[in-house]
């Protein structure tokens, strides 16, 4: 399965994250969920609005609850989004859509 997850704090930290910041800047939450993110070992990938991380259910599912609880530290709470595309018995989805994409972008760009 691949999961498209964007988390963010918002509200004043309940207590000082680990690193004494309490500001709540978005970036360093973002990056205290990236880290989380990378740690895991799973096929990820981090744009400007989302990152994108692919495996089982309960792997991913797990990722994305600790992501999410390392954001917690930035605020008061946390807005979290996802979009899932779940289909049993593929892998490699995180590269291979895009391939297939750009391969059909190709064949319009060659026809007359």
């Amino acid at each position: 399965m691949l999961i498209a997850f964007s988390v963010a704090p918002s509200g004043a930290p309940q207590t000082a994250p680990a690193h004494g910041r309490t500001e709540g800047s978005v970036h360093d939450a973002v990056a205290a969920a990236v880290r989380v993110v990378r740690e895991s070992g799973l096929p990820h990938r981090t744009t400007s609005m989302f990152t994108e991380i692919e495996g089982e259910w309960d792997e991913v599912f797990d990722v994305v609850k600790r992501a999410t609880d390392a954001v917690l530290a930035y605020g008061s709470r946390v807005s979290l989004v996802l979009k899932a595309d779940i289909r049993p018995g593929y892998s490699g989805e995180l590269d291979g859509k895009i391939e297939r994409l750009e391969a059909a972008i190709e064949r319009q760009s060659d026809a007359p």
